[in-house]
């Protein structure tokens, strides 16, 4: 088939989730399919960028945003009922570009990729597919409890109007995919249309075992502008680290990832390492004892603990976050309810070398069963079919 990919960020380089995700999608795809890529970006997107993309796709068209015209369109959205998000990936300019690609390329299905994209697939007249990815309605929900004043407001506005437009999604689009069940459940579903889990995958070849000596006790890593991997920088530092520090002071904690908000610079002392943006986050993972996500809010897969998991790492995290990934407690990874118990497992693992080896090959083992990318792009085939299919006899209200 002739497939046009929407999405709301160039899928390359790989520094954020949905660009991850993306990515994959469309590599695996382009196995069986004709890809044609429209991206939006509110940043420049480099030549090696473009060209990573073009071994996948027929053809790629970027269409810039200005972050300055997206934030007015943000704020515009503020009095008119919109979600602020949506409007600020969104452009009449943008809109009518992809309107012209989508005429000249001729698809025979449409892929768009999260709520923010809406606006762009809604009124094009083929079978459409949506990744939400995650419910990011039940993302910012989550942040609203740790939040007050104005911010508790913008948010609690932005909750309504994510919430309803997930609930239109149902009837703009033939089908709907999602990362985990748990996102699923949070999306609210009427007229039948189907919601599909499409796990994330791992690269297993790149994220594999290197033999690299352990320097640092303990890491965390993620994109640092993004709020729930903020939230857990702090979580770990200023709660769980004090308990552990008791008994072992001498434990050092790295925290690697791109662009860290001041929050996480300051976090930064002579058992703390704040790196910043890293080429290449496998060798932080490689020389850990131990990877925490110790995560509080947000929603979707973490796909650090996949990563972490392929490369032989024993993990540690929250329910929140196992949620989605489906570890065994206690065999695959460890679960902690709190600070007390999150760092009872840090000493743990820490203390005993056989536990940290057992849990790595059990994690391992269970990363390789589940997380195969090039089982997601064939169960995404299906769903992509299957809508085809369906919209010939299901009719969907395309919307302004």
């Amino acid at each position: 088939m002739k497939l046009l990919v929407i999405l709301p960020r160039f899928p390359y380089p790989l520094e954020k989730g949905d660009k991850l995700r993306a990515y994959h999608f469309i590599r695996t795809l382009s196995n069986a399919n004709e890809i044609h890529l429209f991206a939006l970006s509110h940043t420049p997107v480099s030549q090696q960028a473009i060209d990573e993309m073009e071994k996948y796709c027929t053809s790629v068209h970027v269409q810039r945003l200005s972050p300055f015209i997206g934030l007015l369109h943000a704020l515009k959205n503020l009095f008119t009922v919109r979600s602020l998000q949506i409007g600020y990936w969104y452009s009449r300019r943008a809109r009518r570009a992809c309107l012209s690609y989508a005429r000249s390329v001729k698809p025979d299905i449409v892929l768009s990729q999260m709520i923010r994209t809406i606006r762009y697939a809604s009124h094009l007249p083929m079978p459409k597919v949506l990744d939400l990815q995650d419910a990011l309605s039940m993302n910012i929900e989550r942040r609203m409890a740790n939040s007050r004043g104005f911010k508790y407001f913008l948010l609690h506005y932005e909750f309504k109007m994510l919430r309803s437009a997930e609930f239109n999604a149902c009837d703009i689009f033939d089908r709907l995919t999602i990362i985990s069940d748990t996102d699923a459940d949070a999306i609210p579903q009427h007229r039948g249309t189907q919601i599909d889990i499409i796990r994330n995958g791992v690269d297993f070849d790149y994220f594999a075992p290197l033999p690299m000596p352990k320097r640092t006790d303990v890491v965390f890593c993620g994109n640092m502008q993004y709020a729930p991997n903020i939230d857990a920088s702090k979580y770990l530092v200023e709660e769980i680290m004090p308990i552990v520090w008791r008994t072992h002071p001498n434990v050092s904690v790295v925290i690697a990832g791109a662009t860290p908000k001041p929050a996480v610079r300051q976090l930064a002392c002579d058992r703390v390492h704040i790196t910043g943006s890293v080429d290449d986050i496998r060798p932080y993972y490689a020389q850990s004892q131990v990877f925490i996500a110790p995560m509080r809010i947000g929603s979707g897969l973490q796909n650090k603990l996949l990563e972490a998991m392929s490369m032989g790492i024993p993990c540690i995290t929250t329910p929140l976050a196992n949620a989605s990934l489906g570890a065994q407690s206690g065999t695959e990874i460890q679960i902690g309810n709190d600070a007390a118990q999150l760092a009872s497992a840090i000493v743990r693992l820490l203390d005993d070398q056989g536990l940290r080896q057992r849990q790595a090959d059990a994690a391992s083992r269970f990363v390789h069963s589940h997380y195969s990318w090039d089982a997601v792009g064939a169960t995404l085939q299906q769903v992509i079919e299957q809508a085809a299919i369906s919209h010939q006899s299901v009719g969907k209200t395309s919307t302004k």
